[in-house]
């Protein structure tokens, strides 16, 4: 008996659930549209296990009544916009050393150390039909040639347009009788943690490769990858190869340059990074404005993080902000009344919740312009002006490259003014000589000598001026003892050369 009363109402429910579609279609052309709801519309809320008023899916929530409704794909927006990624080919000869360079004995019988040549591959993206493409700089540092090559098969040499190591961010340019495919660059300022993003690269070089995922958190800061502390993090699935690929949003509008995974074994754990579009647009312009490096808007201030010690002492209710370090007092900041102690809160009405943060929104402002600075200061809010300048030359010195017998020998050295100091990614408030460039087959190079170095002291004598430093390093001596400052940290070094 039970199994035949089971066996009803499995029939029962089953004739039910056939004459869904059929209620819903009658009743949808005779009922009127301001009628109560109907038979479907009840057994829609049965199927989701609510009743009356009681259901809580809302319109937009329902189970779908057709193939149709559930075969929704992205092939439509990978079309679109997958023509405009292409892969990008960089190509270095490698200095090699030999012990026994330079002695005829050994370079008779086994000859002399051979370059090798090294590559790497990464991905880009054309975001204007005259060829412009972004990627990282990592894909590029360092290269000979860079080769891209585009959706359709075609292969062109490229030529570096501008780069920039601190925001790893490079643009390419390629040429061609016809417009390139391009992606249009969005507004990554719009999006929201759980919007749906793509991911389109060639990781792995296995060919181009598009992957689906979400906003995973914005703003996020300290990933090691560069200097800049505003990155997407998304889980849509990034791999080595993926660098300077596309993350489009579902507009297909570009909203990130792929950058970097976390990861422990070198494939995709679902965290991966991306610049923002807002910091890739502005980036791009300054190429195509032909700028040989990327200029910031200069205040003539500098700031520090604003830590729980600092907060308390300042009487805020969370550590927040930029807290100002030093005001430069014929800058725009210090005309405008800006001191130190004081804490940016905002900027343009944009909260400024740390450091990273203000110098990413800054990076992204137009030079001419002004800026709405909410300051904190002696435990009051006001709201100042900032007129967005361009970085001084200062008492402009021309750059000396250094020669004779010392380990300095191969390096460019000038005079640090607020300019150079923001070409080099030092703080605009820093003073000293500073190696500027290296020629990469140097002594310099090879005591491992960086553009950016401040050269303090060399064997007992101050440096204050490139001619003081050049004389120097034309000293006849075997031993060299001298002090470098890079990245804030003092550096001693004496050696034998």
């Amino acid at each position: 008996m039970r199994v035949k009363r089971l066996s009803l109402v499995l029939i029962s429910a089953l004739m039910a659930l056939a004459f869904v579609p059929a209620a819903r279609q009658a009743l949808a052309e005779d009922a009127p549209k301001t009628a109560d709801p109907g038979l479907s519309d009840v057994l829609t809320d049965l199927l989701h296990g609510v009743e009356g008023e009681n259901a809580t899916s809302g319109p937009d929530k329902r189970v779908p009544f057709g193939r149709e409704e559930v075969q929704l794909s992205f092939a439509p927006l990978v079309k679109q916009t997958a023509p405009a990624v292409v892969n990008v080919y960089a190509s270095q000869t490698a200095k090699v050393t030999s012990p026994f360079d330079g002695d005829p004995f050994f370079e008779e019988f086994f000859g002399r150390a051979q370059p090798r040549a090294q590559s790497s591959l990464g991905s880009g993206v054309l975001v204007d039909p005259s060829g412009v493409i972004v990627t990282n700089f990592h894909v590029i540092k360092g290269a000979d040639e860079v080769k891209v090559a585009t959706a359709d098969g075609r292969e062109f040499t490229s030529k570096v347009m501008l780069k920039d190591e601190t925001l790893d961010l490079a643009v390419l340019k390629i040429s061609s009788d016809k417009p390139f495919p391009v992606i249009a660059i969005g507004d990554s300022d719009a999006l929201e943690v759980g919007d749906l993003l793509l991911a389109i690269g060639n990781p792995f070089g296995v060919g181009q490769t598009t992957t689906s995922g979400i906003v995973s958190a914005l703003a996020r800061s300290h990933i090691g990858v560069s200097d800049s502390g505003y990155f997407i993090q998304t889980d849509a699935a990034i791999n080595p190869g993926n660098s300077g690929g596309a993350l489009i949003n579902m507009g297909g509008q570009l909203v990130g340059i792929n950058t970097a995974i976390y990861s422990r074994s070198g494939g995709s754990i679902g965290i991966g990074f991306a610049i923002p579009s807002n910091m890739v647009r502005a980036f791009a312009d300054a190429a195509k404005a032909g700028l040989d490096f990327f200029e910031r808007p200069y205040i003539g201030a500098e700031f520090e993080a604003v830590t729980p010690q600092i907060a308390e002492s300042l009487a805020m209710e969370k550590p927040t902000g930029a807290l100002v370090s030093s005001v430069d007092a014929a800058g725009p900041a210090g005309k405008a009344g800006l001191k130190p102690g004081d804490v940016v809160l905002s900027l343009n009405g944009t909260t400024v919740e740390s450091i990273e943060a203000l110098d990413y929104r800054m990076a992204t402002l137009s030079i001419g312009t002004k800026a709405s600075f909410a300051v904190l200061s002696k435990g009051q809010q006001a709201t100042m002006d900032i007129a967005l300048e361009r970085a001084p030359e200062g008492a402009k010195s021309s750059e000396v490259i250094l020669h004779g017998r010392s380990p300095f020998s191969g390096a460019k050295v000038a005079e640090l003014s607020p300019r150079l100091a923001q070409r080099l990614g030092l703080r605009t408030d820093v003073k000293g000589i500073a190696v500027v460039d290296i020629n990469r087959d140097s002594p310099a190079a090879d005591f491992g000598f960086q553009p950016g170095d401040i050269v303090r002291e060399v064997n007992g004598t101050s440096i204050d001026t490139a001619a003081t430093l050049a004389q120097i390093a034309q000293q006849d001596t075997r031993w060299w003892r001298f002090t470098v400052e890079r990245g804030g940290q003092i550096l001693r070094q004496v050696l034998r050369y």
